[in-house]
């Protein structure tokens, strides 16, 4: 019998609950992987250890977490790594009037800055390892492709991540290492339950008291909250059909972007066919901004009529 080869893969964002486990256990069920799951609290990782999935800390907003990370694995595997996933990330949902740079600068750090380093510190261990193709995976979203109004900081976000991920493929094919644009759609996890929790984003996702959007307040808090109203595909199925698409052929044949998820391949069809505006009828009735836009209209008729 032909010995199976073990390939190690890293995945940051693997707190239970949370696509990153899922993508944790779908890679543990391949058998052709060895996963490291990390997460900034290993507590939050009980079922994966209780699976005997290998559990690390990992901040990835720290550079001394990176650091203590990186030279962890690098004692685990001989000062190697076949597969990178950056899966962690955050929304700080709130129309783009009504948004905190401060906050917006933290979306970065998370979703776009924490990846690069990443990328940046296990280079080293990528290049060194023998695996036929090496893969870095940056989960950059479809929210960017049809642009919803009320996340604008994520999906710029995401935006920026997918853009540095095209740059990348480039120029790491000298090392022979693979960078995939993995682009998630609607999945069943904890994503909204985060962006509703103060302990990933500091600014509730609440319209202030002056926001020019007061009257549809109720609508837009809830695609803040909740985001479009569209049946979820299940993260377990969502992560095996990940890791299929990666493992193909060892991940030489992986494509370069990844499109999964309820309404994946609306928003690939978009991106490839249809001409910018000719959407934004439906994407105002999927995030009740044409609720909004009338109670806007219909306040500023008010007020128009009460100086006359």
């Amino acid at each position: 019998m032909e010995k199976r080869t073990v390939r190690t893969v890293l995945i940051t964002g693997c707190s239970d609950g949370g696509l990153g486990a899922a993508l944790a256990v779908a890679f543990q069920k391949h058998r052709s992987y060895r996963v490291f799951a990390t997460a900034r609290n290993t507590d939050k990782m009980a079922h994966l250890t209780s699976l005997g999935i290998e559990t690390l800390e990992l901040d990835v907003t720290s550079e001394e977490s990176i650091k203590a990370c990186v030279d962890k694995v690098s004692s685990l595997t001989g000062g190697t790594l076949d597969v990178l996933v950056n899966n962690a990330g955050a929304a700080y949902n709130i129309p783009i009037l009504d948004a905190s740079l401060p906050e917006i600068r933290k979306q970065f750090d998370l979703n776009v800055f924490g990846p690069v380093l990443l990328i940046q510190a296990f280079f080293p261990l990528l290049r060194k390892s023998t695996s036929t193709t090496k893969l870095i995976v940056n989960n950059t979203s479809c929210a960017p492709v049809l642009a919803f109004p009320f996340i604008g900081p994520y999906t710029a976000s995401k935006s920026t991540l997918s853009s540095f991920s095209e740059t990348l493929r480039l120029e790491l094919q000298p090392f022979n290492i693979k960078v995939v644009d993995l682009k998630t759609a609607g999945v069943q996890s904890h994503f909204f339950d985060n962006v509703k929790n103060q302990a990933l984003v500091s600014t509730a996702p609440t319209l202030p008291e002056t926001s020019p959007y007061a009257p549809g307040k109720d609508v837009v808090e809830k695609f803040m909250r909740d985001g479009p109203s569209v049946k979820l595909m299940d993260a377990d199925v969502w992560a095996k059909e990940i890791v299929r698409d990666l493992s193909k052929g060892e991940g030489r044949r992986a494509p370069n972007r990844v499109w999964r998820g309820t309404g994946a391949f609306s928003a690939w069809f978009a991106s490839a066919a249809v001409p910018v505006g000719w959407l934004d009828g439906t994407i105002k009735k999927f995030s009740g901004l044409d609720i909004v836009e009338k109670r806007v209209r219909d306040e500023g008729r008010k007020m128009t009529e009460r100086q006359q």
